[in-house]
Formats: C-alpha cells, sequence, structure tokens
C-alpha cells in the first residue's frame, strides 16, 4: 500500500518522523503547507496521513467521522487501540488526544478499495489551497495572515452506500466559509462517485487563523510562494 514509507511501528505504536510526514504532504498529497516541512518550528503531521492510517488499521466503514483534536508533532508515538468499539481515541504516548473516529455500518479491511480511496481523497484534500480557499477568502473579504500562514485541518466526514469501490473519485459541491473575529472555518461538502454512480458524500472542515482584511497583493505573494515551493524550488 502507498502508506508504507510514511510511517513505522514500534512496539505496537506508530511513529511518523518529519522526514515521512514530509514527503507524504507533498509526494501523496501534493500538499505544500509550511507546517509540514521538515524544518518548521511547528511542524505537524499531517491529518490526512492520520485519516489514511486509520483507514489502513480499521478498515474502511460506511460511515465515518473523525475529528482532530490536536496536531501530531514530532517524535509522538502514536496508541492504535485493539477494539471493535464504533467510538475510538487516538492518543500519543504523551497521554494526549489527537484524533476521536466514530464508524458505523458495514466495514471493509480490503486494502485495494482502502488505497484508491486514499488516493482520490487526499489528492482532493491537499488542492484546497490556493485553488479554494483564496477564492472564498477573497469572497469574504479576509486572508491568513501572509507572514505565518496556518490552515488546520478540524474534521472530516465520509457516507457511503456501498463499499466495493473499483474507480473512485471525488468532486466538490459547495464552499463555505464562517468569519468570527480573527478565526474563520471552511467547510468543503463533496460527492463520491464510483465510475459513472453516486455512492456517497463528505464533507471536510478546516479552521483559518489570524485574518485580517484582504490584501489582493499580499495574498498572490503567498499564492506566489507556494507555487514556488511545489515546483521544487525551497520544499
Amino acid at each position: 500500500m502507498i502508506l508504507e514509507n510514511y510511517y513505522r511501528i514500534n512496539q505496537n505504536r506508530i511513529l511518523v518522523s518529519r522526514q515521512q510526514a514530509s514527503d507524504f504532504a507533498k509526494q501523496i498529497a501534493n500538499d505544500y503547507n509550511p507546517i509540514h516541512d521538515v524544518d518548521s518550528k511547528r511542524f505537524c503531521v499531517p491529518g490526512d496521513l492520520l485519516f489514511s492510517l486509520v483507514l489502513k488499521h480499521y478498515g474502511l466503514s460506511q460511515h465515518m467521522r473523525f475529528r482532530f483534536a490536536g496536531m501530531v508533532g514530532d517524535n509522538i508515538q502514536l496508541i492504535f487501540p485493539e477494539t471493535d468499539s464504533e467510538e475510538l481515541t487516538i492518543r500519543g504516548d504523551n497521554g494526549k488526544e489527537y484524533l476521536h473516529f466514530e464508524r458505523s455500518g458495514e466495514r471493509t479491511d480490503d486494502l485495494d478499495v482502502i488505497e484508491k480511496l486514499v488516493k482520490v481523497y487526499v489528492a482532493f484534500s491537499g488542492h484546497a489551497f490556493p485553488h479554494v480557499l483564496v477564492p472564498l477568502m477573497e469572497q469574504h473579504d479576509v486572508m491568513i495572515n501572509p507572514d505565518r500562514p496556518l490552515i488546520i485541518y478540524e474534521s472530516m466526514e465520509l457516507d457511503l452506500e456501498r463499499l466495493d469501490l473499483a474507480d473512485p473519485s471525488l468532486n466538490l459541491e459547495k464552499t463555505t466559509l464562517e468569519v468570527k473575529g480573527k478565526r474563520g472555518q471552511v467547510t468543503l461538502q463533496f460527492s463520491l462517485k464510483d465510475g459513472r454512480q453516486a455512492v456517497g458524500h463528505g464533507t471536510k472542515k478546516m479552521v483559518l487563523s489570524g485574518l485580517r482584511p484582504y490584501d489582493a497583493e499580499r495574498m498572490q505573494e503567498v499564492v506566489a510562494g507556494y507555487n514556488h515551493r511545489m515546483n521544487g524550488n525551497d520544499a
């Protein structure tokens, strides 16, 4: 499975190194958020990698809810409890909670199906900036701090009619931004198809911090810097 190079197991605990997290963000998710850089002072493991590891470990269920409780930093060993419970929490060896997870309905452990879904979801998720978020911020006349841009993965929901996916794809259906002072919550609603057949839908929520009035010139500088990193410079 594509995840094998992006984590390691130490005494039944999962550990993601800075390099593995950074490689996953760039190589799999096409996500160049600087908080996933190896040398970032605010380094954290990509939420999409945690989502993918949960699916690999617990299987894909028809109805799934993920809520991130904290950012996984460097040298955190994650404990995935062995349970069939419909509600569980992923904690670190430091005792902190990092991810709350709910599941229900039928389940599959077919790694081929899981890998196909992971690939299309992570690709969809990684393209949120700048393609989706910048026009949304401009529409609401706000922007993230151009000097310390921070976009945090908050939660994700997925509802599927069936699990025998052969050719899954995700399509963005609706975007919203709710602004409260210097923070904003972005909601991305998407549909999921298998070939041409609609098989489900989902929602991803993110938090934008340090909001201020939209400045087109500064925002373009942020986008240019992001594209510069994506093209292999300072990545």
